[in-house]
This record gives C-alpha cells, structure tokens and sequence, in this order.
C-alpha cells in the first residue's frame, strides 16, 4: 500500500493467499521494515477481491506473527470477511500491542488510527516530588520515550515522592504497553518512599493497590476532585 506515514507498512490480499506469497511479499517487506524501526504499524486490508487462505499460507501467518511478536506498535484489519474479523478479535486479546478491526468501507478511519496519536505521558519534578501524569490511551512505545527521562529525574533523590494524576487516562493499549508499565515500577520500587494517585474512575483505584503491592511505599488513592489535598498528602 502506498502513501502511509514513515514505520507504517500496508499490505493489500486479494484472491486466493497461499505460503509463496508470504516468502516472496510479505515476509520479506516485514524484515526489511524492522532493520530500519523497532516497531512497526501495520495496516492489512483483506477486501472484496480476497478469497482466503491456503494451509501452507496459515501456516505462515501464523509463523509470521509469533517470529515479530514483538515487532509491531499499532496493527489495523480491514475486512468485511466475519471469520477473519472474529479470528483478529480474539488474537487481540493476548497480542502485546493494540489491534482494531475495521470494515472495507472504513479503511481511511484505519490509517487515521494508524497515524494518531493514543496517548502520552508528562513528569515534572519539583524537589522530591515527582508528578507523572499519564493521558489517553498508551502504547509501549510511549514508555521507551519517556523512560531516560525518568531515570534522570530520580537520579540523586533520596526517597522519591511519587503523584500519580491518572484523570485524563484511559488504559493500556495492550499487554505489551500494560507490562512495560509494571516493569517501570518494579525496576525503581526500591526509590520511592510515598505515592499519591490520583483518579476518576473505579478501577484507577484498583491500580493504587497494585502499586503498593509492587513497592516499598505508603501508598494512598485520591479521587480527581481532590487533587490538592493529594498534593498536600505527598509532601508531608
């Protein structure tokens, strides 16, 4: 597919899919990408003239998808076929990055998801206390962003102050996301001393708990309307 963003790769299946066309199309665009970008979004269009998949072409799928299982930031379905939708929304389930179907008549809604951003994260430091406040929906990859920066905020604090403002935040999109963001916990548990978080929904209160079981830290869940005693709380 032509005119996608730079990390993008778009393919196009029509008539009948067989294993030579992923040893001679598919698998070999799908190397080349990942010599240049360490994650990639990938947009896959099965339309009308697509007429399914031999053995040997499954076969290959499916090897292709456990060979870059962690090689993909975004991916993007675009079918009206139902078993293929039905397949891709139960593989997306247990994939470490987010997927979305989407119909044919929708494909230009699928490079949009693509090409936009879901979330991002903001730290800002004053003394001891370190605010991260995470907005939208975030993907691995915004975790590899901001990781020096934290590394670089926390270097020299004795006893990091933590305020978690998690208000604007959707969720993780993907294990993937979810399990770089515990990973991020567990590799500075021994540096924070207290952590405050801050959130709207139920479940932002649940997420409070699993910090605390990750840390060495009091650990306590605001709600957003009381942001500043929050403030006040972490700084005690």
């Amino acid at each position: 597919m032509s005119g996608l963003p730079d990390g993008t790769l778009g393919f196009s299946f029509q008539g009948q899919i067989t294993a030579d066309d992923y040893d001679h199309v598919l698998t070999p665009a799908l190397d080349r990408a990942l010599e240049q970008h360490d994650r990639l979004k990938l947009l896959a269009q099965l339309g009308p003239a697509f007429e399914g998949y031999d053995l040997g072409a499954a076969w290959a799928d499916g090897r292709e998808a456990l060979r870059h299982w962690d090689g993909f930031e975004r991916l993007a379905l675009v079918s009206d076929v139902a078993w293929v939708r039905t397949a891709v929304a139960a593989f997306s389930l247990v994939t470490p990055c987010p997927v979305r179907v989407f119909a044919n008549a929708d494909l230009e809604e699928a490079r949009r998801w693509l090409a936009e951003s879901l979330g991002t994260m903001h730290i800002k430091r004053d003394g001891d206390v370190i605010e991260t406040e995470l907005i939208g929906t975030l993907e691995a990859s915004a975790y590899e962003r901001i990781e020096a920066d934290i590394d670089a905020e926390i270097q020299g604090i004795d006893g990091v102050r933590l305020l978690l403002d998690l208000r604007q935040f959707d969720g993780w999109a993907g294990l993937g996301a979810l399990g770089r963001h515990l990973a991020l916990v567990r590799d500075h548990r021994r540096a924070v001393r207290r952590v405050a978080v801050v959130g709207n929904r139920a479940w932002q209160g649940l997420a409070e708990k699993l910090v605390s079981r990750f840390l060495d830290a009091e650990t306590r869940f605001f709600e957003g309307a009381d942001y500043a005693l929050a403030e006040t709380w972490i700084r005690q």
